[in-house]
């Protein structure tokens, strides 16, 4: 299939780019690298050794969006663009809400207008909000979400629903991520953040390589094992992975599916630290200080429907996760920049 990537420059997106074409799929990348940085691009391709049709506009431009779909056949759309931090949309609200909810009502319009069905979206656990019960299952209520991230992607999946009732031949699988960590094996790609990481991960590897002086854990008076917060961390090519199981699914489905991508084993913040300097043989110095707004206790996945409906589960462990974004930190101390 020809597919597009929305935001496919980005950490997720470059990933899943690479498992895409290792199935034999056809790429084509649009991205404003607002998140990104363009010369992923190249790391892609010299991975993969094929040649991506990337385009630079912001999907909220209708007319450019429309250039793309008429110059390439696409079959289907994984939707990854997107501002992403939790903390940051507090502070910004507005521009969270103007952009994700935009740019995502301008690719169903050219969705429409081009006949495309098959559709994938970057969803989030944190449309389960702060009221339910741990593991977090499909089945329950979501909403109480605790920042406006969460709810432009909760908002974002209620109009995917609306659009598919009245669109019978659409298919529309909203993939609920969990905590995305670790890198590419071949340490070419990885996350490559802007200014102080949101992803505990890259916080622990720039702390390593002493791009920062220490990490900051908020806060150690939580209701669990070691007062840290507890979270379900995935290996991002697991979750690439996850994304070709669920393309190959919407071949023979009709209508919305919502589905977990997580391990379904949530580990505490001082359990990766200890991780991490276990496996990479590095001290990791760090401070606790207050708990960041919006923060929640524990959040870690039922896995289960992801395993009966795509025949998908999560095969990297913890170590992997830590090895593989040490490996990515060394081999790129300035992430894409040399």
């Amino acid at each position: 299939m020809n597919i597009l990537l929305t935001g496919g420059a980005g950490y997720i997106g470059s990933h899943t780019a690479i498992e895409l074409i290792e199935a034999k799929h056809s790429v084509v990348i649009v991205d404003n690298f607002v998140n990104s940085n363009p010369l992923v691009l190249r790391r892609i391709e010299n991975i993969t050794g094929k040649k991506i049709p990337i385009y630079c506009i912001n999907i909220a431009d209708v007319a450019k969006l429309d250039k793309v779909f008429c110059k390439h056949n696409i079959d289907a759309v994984i939707h990854f663009a997107g501002f992403k931090s939790m903390s940051e949309s507090l502070q910004i609200p507005l521009k969270y809400y103007r952009n994700n909810i935009d740019t995502t009502l301008a690719l169903l319009e050219i969705i429409k207008k081009h006949d495309v069905t098959k559709f994938i979206f970057s969803s989030s656990a944190a449309v389960y909000g702060y009221i339910n019960d741990i593991q977090y299952i499909e089945s329950m209520p979501v909403g109480h979400c605790s920042n406006p991230y969460a709810w432009t992607k909760l908002f974002i999946e209620q109009i995917l629903k609306d659009v598919a009732t009245v669109n019978p031949d659409f298919s529309v699988i909203l993939l609920r991520y969990f905590n995305p960590a670790g890198a590419h094996t071949s340490g070419k790609i990885g996350e490559n953040p802007n200014g102080i990481p949101n992803n505990l991960f890259s916080y622990i590897s720039q702390v390593a390589i002493g791009k920062l002086a220490e990490l900051k854990i908020f806060g150690n008076n939580y209701p669990t094992k070691d007062g840290t917060g507890v979270r379900d961390y995935i290996h991002v090519v697991d979750l690439a992975k996850g994304h070709i199981a669920a393309l190959e699914y919407t071949n023979k489905h009709k209508g919305v599916e919502a589905i977990n991508i997580g391990t379904g084993i949530g580990f505490s913040v001082l359990d990766i630290v200890k991780t991490f300097e276990k496996i990479n043989k590095i001290k990791i110095p760090y401070q606790i200080i207050g708990r960041r707004a919006g923060d929640i206790a524990e959040c870690y996945a039922d896995t289960s429907k992801a395993i009966s409906m795509l025949n998908w589960k999560a095969e990297k462990t913890l170590e992997d996760i830590c090895c593989d974004t040490w490996y990515w930190q060394i081999q790129n101390p300035n992430g894409y920049e040399k």
